[in-house]
């Protein structure tokens, strides 16, 4: 894709250039849709897009004494915008690397040693079995079916202020259970969360 210039681009590029905010408006006006337009494809994010479109155009007002000795503004502007969605999306996925490599650091640091992940299941399914039917299958519809108290209480026939009262009295109920278990306060994380 190209940005496409406009046709008194020298002229407001050197008005921009000393420092005229109406001359900078009325080139953030003649190329913004564009930009964002071309963005958009690079990050398919129109937060992303938003925060691109303006830190290019900070960079340009800030730098705005270079722009009359620039062969072509198009150019520069593609090529700067290209370059900072670029670095904005290689931002985003080391991010997204460190917190999933925080989040196994803390799931493995919580972890008890003599202790497994089924040692806990087993424990949850122990405190699910003690519930009355009605709450074992509100549970259930909950936490394994990730349904909402509007579709449990379809599928079961009750009311959803019904189905929230058995959801409160079932995980008030597990979570007694698994207080009573000391070496459990990592489920009683996971169950509340």
């Amino acid at each position: 894709m190209s940005i496409r210039s406009v046709h008194n681009e020298s002229a407001l590029l050197e008005q921009v250039a000393q420092g005229e905010p109406e001359a900078f408006a009325a080139l953030f006006y003649a190329y913004h849709h564009q930009l964002a337009e071309y963005i958009y494809l690079l990050t398919d994010s129109m937060e992303m897009t938003e925060d691109i479109v303006q830190d290019v155009f900070i960079k340009i007002w800030t730098k705005r004494e270079t722009l009359p000795s620039l062969n072509s503004f198009t150019h520069y502007l593609f090529i700067l915008s290209r370059n900072h969605a670029f670095n904005c999306l290689r931002q985003r996925v080391n991010e997204q690397a460190r917190q999933q490599q925080w989040a196994r650091q803390v799931e493995q640091e919580a972890i008890p040693s003599g202790y497994q992940e089924d040692d806990y299941r087993a424990i949850l399914d122990a405190a699910v079995a003690k519930l009355p039917p009605q709450q074992q299958k509100v549970y259930f519809l909950s936490r394994h079916k990730r349904l909402k108290h509007e579709e449990i209480a379809i599928q079961l026939g009750i009311s959803t202020e019904t189905a929230k009262k058995h959801m409160k009295l079932a995980l008030r109920s597990i979570t007694q259970y698994v207080r009573n278990h000391p070496d459990a306060a990592l489920l009683l994380v996971l169950l509340l969360s």
